[in-house]
């Protein structure tokens, strides 16, 4: 499976039931800051949970690219983003918020969404297909890859390839290796 996904109207999906990315990050706060809270995002982040099965279900119904996501979504989409040379814009409303990630998130004063987003370590894979027909079970569709432009593709190479709802997100894409 490659990295690249070509061109055109292509849905970016993500493996497992909605409202599985997050959950590592929160454990690690929870850890980190020696406090309670819910038992599913400590143990997510003890022992993740890869759905292993989905690779090949994915590669079967004709994804055109895919990763794992332990860097965080936006990192992770980004490697996708460069390598096909597109954008891939994100649906917020798609990516769901449980309400113990929520709360925990709330509690620490974090936007959920960011870790959602960025947090990383879930080890959920991303994945883009041609068409919504393509998309196999267990996976949500969670946003869309656009075509750059010749304009667009000449411009500031450090523009972000991934946005949210048609916004660059603020803050940190992930986990950066080389930081």
């Amino acid at each position: 499976m490659h990295r690249c996904c070509g061109q055109g109207p292509i849905r970016v999906t993500s493996s497992g039931s909605r409202g599985e990315l997050g959950w590592s990050v929160c454990g690690y706060e929870l850890l980190a800051r020696g406090a309670d809270g819910p038992k599913k995002a400590l143990a997510r982040h003890r022992s993740p949970e890869p759905p292993y099965a989905q690779g090949p279900a994915a590669a079967e119904a004709g994804a055109t690219a895919m990763i794992d996501v332990s860097d965080g979504l936006l990192a992770d989409l980004g490697h996708i983003a460069r390598e096909s040379d597109v954008e891939i814009d994100l649906d917020p409303a798609a990516l769901a918020v449980p309400d113990e990630l929520r709360t925990t998130a709330e509690r620490f004063g974090v936007d959920p969404l960011g870790w959602i987003l960025t947090g990383g370590e879930d080890h959920a894979l991303a994945a883009c297909y041609r068409t919504a027909a393509d998309v196999p079970q267990g996976w949500t569709v969670i946003g869309t890859v656009l075509k750059r432009s010749a304009s667009e593709r000449s411009a500031d190479l450090s523009a972000p390839r991934v946005t949210v709802a048609g916004s660059a997100w603020a803050g940190p894409q992930g986990w950066d290796h080389f930081a």
